[in-house]
């Protein structure tokens, strides 16, 4: 085994972060395969508590060479100011590649995102606005920039009035807004090589080389199983693939070369952003479960939005580790349920019809379902102190055991605090 895929099997906001810094000690490399600055993990360790969106989590150990895939949407500002507020706050400067292959979110990538969130209103699909969609629309609609372009200013500028064409009738007739000229854009993005010059490699060569050397490799997904345009909650979904299987892709990988993917699963449910979230609970009750759960609260990392919460999701996770080909599970932030007497679950959907389901259904019946709740007794203690499964409770343990049983996936690992030292092994 060389490389392991670390994924989501929910709707993101799992602990990834954690997981990833935790895993990267055993590494060489740890690799960022999709998505871009929408999303971000958190990490706490001896220099502080970050919140990384684009830059992979294996920042923080000297040995790993940390690698952005063609498969990611580079936002340069971003990977920028991540590396200035590493040095800023005394983290040693970690080695960072990003690929020649990789393509670049545009200035009017995250404008058309305003503007269409501003346009569809309470319609909306609720975009962080970081210009993801827009990106991922130019890149199959073979308009986008790649890093490798960024150093041919004939070929830039060329690209760029292709891309500008389309985009300018839009933005005038459309949206009512002003052109935006190919030379404004150019500059900025000449400006924007100069500066990860340095960073830029044929990363593909590199871990195709690496895997077959045998060295170990870390691929990080971003959001979750449910967040994939293909198997998730369409259309409230992000716009690239967050499934293990698309990591060889998105990192420049033989498809064979991951035998391992660890799927990382909530103690709890929570989400960011619109879509159907069946196990959802609201008001003082959500409010409790939000303000207890990670380390500071249940709160977007990158756009600060509450999250929204609910209890586990059996059919969500079940499904969610099924598309993920999970060989292991890590379950996260089972401290946070500590303060409960009885645990709600939802174990099924109360479809439309009254058909009772326990397998995920199709996005069409999902807007209607409800949930089916059982119910576990409560532990009502801190365990986040917890070494060994020894430590823990019988009922923390009965939760664990009810779990792994009701998803079939075996849980390696328990995480009971956000530092990477609070984990306990199965």
């Amino acid at each position: 085994m060389t490389v392991t895929a670390i994924v989501g099997a929910n709707w993101g906001d799992e602990g990834k972060g954690k997981m990833t810094d935790v895993l990267a000690a055993q590494s060489s490399y740890v690799v960022r395969y999709q998505g871009g600055s929408n999303a971000g993990h958190t990490i706490i360790n001896d220099y502080g508590k970050f919140a990384v969106r684009m830059l992979p989590s294996g920042v923080f150990y000297s040995h790993v060479t940390n690698v952005i895939g063609p498969g990611t949407a580079l936002d340069i500002d971003i990977v920028l100011s991540e590396l200035d507020e590493l040095a800023a706050r005394g983290v040693p400067k970690p080695e960072l590649l990003i690929s020649e292959r990789a393509q670049v979110v545009l200035s009017v990538h995250r404008v058309f995102d305003e503007l269409e969130e501003e346009r569809l209103g309470a319609r909306s699909y609720g975009s962080t606005k970081r210009g993801i969609a827009p990106f991922y629309a130019d890149k199959y609609a073979k308009l986008g920039i790649q890093v490798s372009d960024l150093f041919n200013e004939s070929r830039l500028k060329e690209r760029l009035d292709h891309l500008l064409t389309a985009k300018n009738v839009l933005l005038q007739h459309l949206y009512g807004r002003a052109a935006i000229e190919s030379d404004d854009l150019l500059q900025q993005l000449l400006s924007q090589a100069e500066r990860i010059a340095p960073y830029v490699s044929d990363t593909t060569t590199l871990l195709q080389d690496a895997e077959a050397n045998g060295d170990h490799i870390l691929v990080e997904g971003q959001l979750g199983a449910l967040r994939d345009p293909d198997h998730g909650i369409y259309p409230y979904s992000t716009s690239s693939s967050t499934l293990a299987g698309f990591a060889s892709v998105g990192a420049g990988l033989p498809a064979r070369s991951i035998t391992q993917v660890i799927a990382i699963v909530k103690a709890y449910s929570s989400c960011v952003g619109a879509g159907p979230f069946v196990s959802e609970i609201e008001g003082s009750e959500a409010e409790e479960l939000r303000r207890r759960g990670g380390d500071a609260g249940e709160y977007g990392v990158n756009t600060k939005r509450p999250r929204r919460m609910g209890w586990f999701d059996v059919v969500a996770t079940k499904y969610g580790c099924m598309i993920q080909g999970a060989t292991s599970v890590v379950l996260t932030n089972l401290d946070v349920l500590g303060y409960l007497e009885e645990i709600p679950v939802c174990v099924g959907y109360e479809l439309a019809d009254g058909t009772i389901v326990d397998r995920f259904p199709v996005n069409a019946r999902l807007d209607s379902a409800k949930p089916v709740w059982s119910r576990l007794p409560g532990w009502q203690c801190d365990i986040s102190q917890a070494k060994r499964m020894e430590d823990l409770p019988e009922a923390a343990k009965t939760y664990i055991q009810f779990v792994e049983s009701a998803i079939g996936v075996k849980i390696s690992t328990i995480s009971v605090g956000p530092r990477r030292e609070q984990v306990i092994p199965c």
